[in-house]
């Protein structure tokens, strides 16, 4: 591992897994969701260096977070249609300076644990969003084709063909996925019937990947708690910290593995015994990866009528941005 380190991983060696991506490559709804190896990162969140900002109103992964994906989510019709049989709808529009939770608006929070561990007693913060997993069952279920697992590592839904209908949610072992209603494709298709809006998460900045740029979070931590690299190194770097505080990793087995990795010289099931839990407020268990046993070819015969319904909402899609035309959506003054 290179000595050039902050801590652990060196600017060139970032670089040159950013190098090696390809500009919108991603895996079919064929093909296993894994990203490859040798072009994939992986972040690391030491838990013993994240002291959840005390100085600031807001922690600074979570304000940048915020910044960067500023006017993310359209302001949603008025009125949102009902669904029928009757559905919930979550409208957030009014609710966008929520911070101590996940949102549409707010895709990463910081949650807090008093623990004690080992006769001493410990406040710890833990930075939560998207796990990124290995092999996501979010990007095998969705019907659509609308979440992706990209060989940067990143699990990106796209809002353009997101019908909101939370599959992803569900099969998430953390329910990290939030939905907005009243915004997405749904509403030119069938609004009552299918669809409920589009589903957020945090997509690890993957333009900002692309770019060769970190992503807002972990460029804004004044603590230097949040790291990215290579795969493997920061796997090696996780395990290094462990041995050196003789403490724990999450996130390396959990469903199959995840390209978000957490150390912590606490054990995790005293974190998760210690924080809120809740809808957009995740736990912190060990979890076996969901659908496991799903086979490519299972998943093709499922998805086959939904591929080409999916790109006729593509199609839609397309010819409504020709002729400009959009639903009434509410007015910011009406929050």
């Amino acid at each position: 591992m290179s000595s050039k380190i902050r801590p652990g991983l060196s600017r060139r060696s970032f670089l040159k897994v950013a190098g090696g991506i390809a500009i919108g490559s991603r895996i079919g709804i064929t093909g296993q969701a894994h990203a490859r190896s040798d072009s994939a990162y992986a972040t690391l969140i030491d838990l013993s260096l994240c002291d959840g900002c005390p100085d600031r109103d807001t922690p600074a992964c979570v304000a940048a977070c915020r910044l960067e994906k500023t006017g993310n989510v359209p302001d949603p019709v008025d009125p949102i249609p009902e669904l029928f049989p009757r559905g919930m709808i979550e409208d957030w529009s009014s609710k966008k300076e929520v911070r101590n939770r996940l949102t549409p608006y707010n895709l990463t929070f910081v949650q807090t644990a008093e623990v004690e561990h080992q006769g001493r007693n410990y406040s710890l913060h833990i930075p939560r969003r998207c796990m990124h997993c290995d092999n996501p069952a979010c990007a095998t279920i969705c019907p659509f084709s609308a979440n992706h697992k990209y060989q940067t590592g990143a699990v990106v839904i796209d809002k353009d063909l997101c019908f909101g209908g939370a599959k992803c949610r569900t099969v998430c072992p953390w329910a990290i996925p939030q939905r907005q209603s009243g915004i997405g494709i749904y509403l030119h298709l069938a609004p009552t019937l299918a669809g409920n809006g589009v589903m957020f998460k945090c997509d690890l900045c993957q333009d900002r990947l692309i770019q060769g740029r970190e992503p807002a979070c972990i460029e804004a931590c004044p603590q230097k708690a949040l790291l990215i690299g290579p795969k493997d190194e920061i796997h090696a770097e996780a395990h290094a910290r462990r041995e050196r505080m003789n403490g724990y990793i999450y996130g390396e087995q959990e469903n199959g593995g995840t390209a978000t990795l957490y150390v912590s010289g606490v054990p995790f099931d005293k974190l998760n015994a210690a924080i809120e839990k809740g809808p957009g407020k995740p736990h912190l268990q060990e979890v076996q990866r969901s659908m496991a046993d799903t086979d490519s070819l299972g998943r093709t015969v499922l998805l086959t009528p939904l591929v080409g319904l999916a790109a006729g909402i593509a199609a839609v899609k397309s010819s409504l941005s020709k002729k400009g035309e959009e639903p009434k959506r509410r007015d910011k003054g009406d929050e």
